[in-house]
């Protein structure tokens, strides 16, 4: 006997085995899984990544740069470490200020990494020194 699972809408009663294939429940429902109402998506999506806050702090505890890029509704942080940054720009100071100066003189390059990062599709953005 499979298992199946009862939903309730106005007034109609539908069972659905719950070891049916994704693609056939939403087809089940109308929706093709190519769409974004569908259940997943089969498709890739475009990644419009861009940093219209151009806010950044330094987190002494990480020794990171933090800033935000927006895809879509969506916010990401990004953590841009002290190695990545020595990396990008040598001569930098290594307290707040320098940190923060080579952030801003480096953000275009930063910018473009984090771009790629993002494109990795991971749960942590930390920009390493490996990145650049």
């Amino acid at each position: 006997m499979r298992p199946h699972k009862s939903w309730s809408a106005f007034g109609f009663s539908l069972k659905l085995n719950a070891l049916q294939p994704i693609a056939a429940r939403a087809r089940y429902f109308g929706r093709d899984t190519r769409e974004a109402g569908g259940f997943r998506s089969t498709q890739t999506r475009t990644m419009t990544l861009n940093f219209p806050n151009q806010c950044r702090y330094y987190d002494a505890t990480r020794r990171a740069v933090q800033f935000w890029g927006h895809d879509s509704a969506m916010e990401a942080a990004f953590f841009v470490t002290e190695e990545a940054l020595k990396r990008v720009q040598p001569n930098m100071q290594l307290d707040e200020a320098g940190l923060l100066r080579a952030f801003d003189l480096n953000r275009d390059t930063i910018y473009a990494v984090a771009a790629k990062v993002y494109k990795r599709g991971k749960r942590s953005y930390d920009l390493v020194s490996t990145d650049f």
